[in-house]
């Protein structure tokens, strides 16, 4: 399988992301003198402004290029605004809803968990990190799996707090989540101009 290793906080500087929409909490250092033209920014091309858009939507969810191509291929298709559909379909992948749900800290950590087998959609077993989660679908940690270090230090008084988006529910002390339903344009919260990755692929 294809993992996406690039470098964490130094491609979240070049794409202007925050690390906390990766899932990192990061102190910045001091800006280094060594190089005291490096943060003066040129005026970038229209082609290099769609490309830095296509690659922090990869960025941020793991995601390869040719994979990405499907996407955007079967958004172009569908009914509605392509760029819409593109982004709301890579927020349905499963490694996503996993780490939207708090089951785990990064987008990579919860990749890893869904292909190590740790949950179930609807009660069956699902290990591709790609699967589409529909309206509806109950994701839950295997009951195998509970009681593995990962997964115990999410329950109980000492549980670490964290914010579900409005399309997803989860209890607390539940290792479950439901969709309640599909998520939208402004569930996206991470700032993303997804206009230029359609005129990107579409030239």
């Amino acid at each position: 399988m294809a993992r996406n290793t690039q470098p964490i906080i130094k491609n979240c500087r070049r794409l202007d992301i925050s690390p906390a929409v990766m899932g990192y909490v990061y102190a910045s250092k001091k800006d280094s003198i060594r190089n005291p033209k490096a943060h003066v920014r040129r005026k970038e091309s229209e082609y290099s402004l769609q490309l830095k858009e296509k690659q922090k939507v990869k960025f941020i969810y793991g995601i390869l290029e040719r994979q990405f191509r499907l996407y955007y291929e079967k958004a172009a298709k569908a009914p509605g605004i392509t760029g819409e559909n593109l982004l709301n379909a890579i927020e349905r992948r499963l490694d996503n809803v996993v780490f939207r749900l708090g089951f785990a800290m990064t987008r990579r950590e919860a990749r890893q968990a869904v292909t190590h087998g740790h949950f179930t959609v609807n009660g069956k077993n699902v290990n591709i990190p790609s699967y589409q989660i529909s309206e509806g679908d109950v994701i839950e940690v295997k009951e195998s799996s509970r009681s593995s270090k990962m997964f115990t230090r999410l329950t109980g008084e000492d549980a670490p707090l964290f914010t579900t988006p409005e399309w997803l529910e989860r209890d607390k002390n539940e290792l479950k989540g439901t969709v309640t339903r599909l998520p939208k344009r402004e569930d996206i919260d991470y700032p993303v101009d997804e206009q230029l990755i359609v005129e990107l692929y579409s030239k």
